[in-house]
């Protein structure tokens, strides 16, 4: 017979949970699930947070068919265009990030991947702002090959981004214009370049929670640390404009099972969180220990100084939120 207290002390001793140990989760009443994931997340991680803030470095124009997303071109939304960056601009946002206390900084860009030149460009931004600014440089640039990341972790990168997004049945429901298979691919070309890998996924574009579960149990066999946890935020013009907003206890139940599932992962609370009621405090005791913060990339977020005060309250490190994270 499973039990939860079997679960959790399966979780403290390293060894991987079960699917079907993982689908008994969904059934714990909630309070009890996430005290138990809060465990797990203080035992294996410790009291640390990680503060992650992103810049929309390139906008718009995206010729990919996902259909959670602004910035696709073959969907009728009023997401900015613009296209990629320049040095200084970069490097004021790393700066403000930095100011902020945010340890951690990421330029996410629209379209397929960028191409040669652009990647050359970005390059010349990491290279700036890792010798004006004292902080960690992520890059999420689409899907680039183990030629391009190595070229970025050179220039001073040290993580990529690629979310899977959905399970891979799933997937295809999502986004047509590629498959679940290139972003495993570039998730390995990523690390083959000496990166490491940030990947998640989006909760409420239609999925169940076996492929919920399925996602998380793709992360873990691809070794993911850093994994954001986005709730759709449906935006008007999009197929999934009129998608049902998940509940915030079923928010709570996805954060708890992903601390089960990855118990010594940064679970990282990402997109929707704005639309918690409690701005996500109930999912920072609830397994997650880290967050996207400030502004997403087409909707606004959470400031800094609103998270880290937030988190210092519940008993998180602060020694995180001045340039220790590495």
């Amino acid at each position: 017979m499973i039990t939860l207290e079997q679960i959790k002390e399966k979780a403290f001793s390293g060894k991987q949970i079960s699917r079907e140990e993982s689908l008994f989760l969904l059934g714990v009443p909630l309070e009890e699930l996430c005290a138990a994931a809060d465990e797990i997340r203080e035992k294996v991680c410790g009291n640390g947070f990680d503060l992650c803030a992103i810049v929309n470095g390139k906008s718009g124009k995206c010729g990919e068919d996902c259909k959670f997303c602004a910035q696709s071109a073959r969907h009728h939304t009023c997401s900015e265009e613009y296209p990629l960056m320049g040095k200084d601009e970069l490097v004021c946002a790393a700066e403000n990030s930095a100011k902020s206390g945010v340890p951690r900084f990421s330029v996410v860009t629209s379209g397929r991947r960028l191409n040669d030149a652009e990647i050359e460009s970005l390059c010349e931004s990491v290279r700036a702002i890792k010798e004006k600014v004292d902080v960690s440089v992520c890059v999420s640039a689409g899907l680039l090959d183990g030629a391009a990341y190595g070229k970025l972790r050179s220039a001073g990168a040290t993580r990529a981004h690629c979310n899977l997004e959905t399970s891979e049945r799933y997937f295809p429901h999502v986004c047509t214009t590629h498959t679940f298979a290139e972003k495993v691919a570039t998730l390995n070309a990523a690390r083959q370049a000496g990166l490491e890998v940030c990947s998640g996924g989006i909760m409420g574009l239609g999925e169940t929670w076996e492929d919920r579960i399925s996602l998380a149990f793709a992360l873990r066999e691809l070794n993911v640390k850093s994994v954001p946890v986005n709730f759709l935020n449906p935006i008007k013009g999009t197929p999934f404009e009129k998608n049902t907003l998940l509940s915030d206890d079923e928010k709570l139940r996805v954060v708890a099972v992903y601390r089960f599932i990855l118990p010594d992962a940064y679970v990282r609370l990402a997109g929707g969180r704005g639309l918690i009621a409690d701005k996500g405090a109930g999912c920072f005791k609830a397994g997650a220990n880290a967050a996207i913060t400030g502004d997403m990339l087409t909707t606004a977020g959470i400031s800094a100084h609103t998270d880290i005060k937030t988190l210092e309250n519940l008993g998180f490190s602060a020694c995180v939120f001045r340039g220790l994270a590495e």
